[in-house]
């Protein structure tokens, strides 16, 4: 059994500067192909059910999905509740199995974000679990603005909440399709100069892959939570598999040829997160 709590994989990460990969999933298609991928790299990996993957499928169906993966893999995987937005929620995930809570009080106050988020952080610790927090709103690409994260409040969030991981704001950008942006590195390093919490990079596919990996092995970043680039690649091959047979119908049969390409896209993001054995 290689259920692992979020902490289990980031601080090591932090010790080996390294990154690991917390992976957006929509299907069982792409989380099974997720873990398939870690375990040839030899490195972890966070499955992550954010709020399109929950309207899709109840979280105690995705808990046991997250958890028969991890219990069969090779290599330690993450159950991991991504932008969970209400306690009620959180408390739900963590019901269901799950090993990571991410609360996301990123829209409220300073004052609201840390009270809610700590109270997050209490039930997670009590049950054996890990918790992610926000700090510093992360925009969407064609929708809401970033605010970029203020490094005393980042340290004041991280030494009130007794957050895990702390997830930031420095010039990403979640949904964005190209790797154009770039992250404010100055930004960076101050904020991990006043608190030594794990840093998490929401909107990691809009981050060209060289910084993503200079970053995994120069800063405190020990999590880049990528969504888009994969969500692309299995579109990509959904629409090879269903135009190479106009006549087919069964979705089982179209589905398993979204495996392979799906398992290459993800050890080509695992191999950009400076982890030594994910690069042999």
């Amino acid at each position: 059994m290689t259920l692992a709590t979020l902490s289990d994989v980031l601080q090591p990460a932090l010790a080996g500067r390294y990154a690991v990969a917390g992976l957006v999933t929509l299907g069982w298609e792409d989380m099974r192909a997720f873990v398939a991928a870690a375990e040839a790299a030899g490195c972890p990996v966070i499955l992550q059910a954010g709020p399109s993957c929950r309207a899709h499928t109840p979280l105690p169906v995705l808990g046991k999905m997250f958890r028969h993966l991890a219990e069969n893999a090779s290599v330690p995987v993450v159950a991991h509740l991504d932008h969970g937005y209400t306690f009620d929620e959180c408390r739900e995930a963590l019901e269901a199995g799950f090993t990571s809570l991410m609360y996301d009080g990123s829209r409220a106050p300073l004052a609201q974000n840390i009270d809610e988020t700590a109270k997050i952080v209490e039930m997670a610790h009590a049950a054996g679990i890990s918790c992610e927090g926000e700090i510093g709103f992360v925009g969407y690409a064609d929708g809401e603005s970033s605010a970029g994260t203020d490094p005393d409040e980042a340290a004041q969030f991280a030494r009130e909440t007794r957050v895990d991981a702390m997830a930031i704001s420095v010039g990403n950008v979640h949904l964005q399709q190209d790797k154009q942006g770039g992250l404010d590195e100055n930004r960076i390093n101050a904020i991990q100069s006043l608190t030594d919490v794990p840093l998490v990079i929401h909107g990691g596919s809009g981050v060209p892959v060289a910084q993503r990996t200079a970053l995994a092995r120069g800063t405190n970043i020990c999590k880049f939570n990528i969504g888009t680039e994969l969500r692309m690649a299995f579109g990509d091959a959904m629409r090879t598999a269903v135009n190479a047979d106009a006549a087919r119908f069964d979705r089982v049969s179209i589905l398993k040829e979204t495996h392979d390409p799906m398992v290459a896209a993800t050890c080509s993001v695992l191999a950009g997160m400076g982890h030594g054995v994910s690069e042999a």
